[in-house]
């Protein structure tokens, strides 16, 4: 069984590179001419859907590696690299490229619905965060511990859901640059946990390195 430091770790992990306050701003400007009743809609919409492909993902993650012959080694280490680059893009206060484009969000403003598309995936739950999922599920084969990545997974969705319905009055309350600090700080905690990723992940690969 893993110390609950551990979890606490991963729950702050998984929170910093998901970052719905840092969605606040695309979510009040895909919903501004919106009813306050759509927007709850899209609100839990988008909650359900984070829950549910983090949930998936620590369910058939390790599955789907296997299946395509990928090592949890060099897993470790692309997702590494990946939130590396989240976090160095985060550290600029600039939404990282890989979680939406300009283009994904002008098309979202023509759909019906935007809930799924573009702020759950892949604005909150993208590939960093499926990737990690993954990667903290591996660290143990005990039920409990898989329990606990979920249970994790339906809370950081929980807070998804909170923030994006009081989206609105935090636009007003927290300026622009009050986010971005929020941002850079979530970015720097992602670079080390990356970092972490990575060394790992090349330790495994290639044991030399110890």
């Amino acid at each position: 069984m893993i110390e609950i430091t551990t979890y606490i770790k991963i729950f702050t992990t998984l929170l910093a590179i998901v970052n719905p306050l840092g969605a606040v701003p695309v979510f009040f400007s895909l919903t501004t001419h919106a009813l306050e009743i759509e927007r709850k809609r899209i609100a839990i919409t988008a909650s359900i859907t984070v829950a549910i492909v983090l949930v998936i993902s620590a369910l058939i993650g390790q599955s789907l590696l296997m299946f395509f012959g990928i090592s949890i080694a060099s897993f470790r280490v692309g997702g590494g690299i990946l939130l590396l680059l989240m976090s160095i893009s985060m550290m600029q206060a600039r939404q990282p490229r890989m979680k939406h484009t300009p283009e994904e969000e002008k098309e979202a403003e023509e759909k019906e619905s935007i809930a799924v598309v573009p702020i759950a995936m892949p604005l909150l739950a993208g590939p960093g965060a499926i990737s990690s999922t993954i990667i903290y599920t591996n660290e143990s084969d005990s039920i409990i511990h898989l329990m606990l990545i979920v249970t994790i997974s339906i809370v950081i969705a929980m807070i998804t859901f909170l923030t994006l319905r009081v989206a609105i009055p935090l636009s007003r309350r927290i300026s622009k640059t009050g986010i971005n600090i929020i941002t850079r700080l979530m970015g720097l905690l992602l670079a080390s946990i990356a970092i972490e990723f990575i060394t790992k992940g090349l330790r495994d690969l290639l044991p030399a390195l110890s």
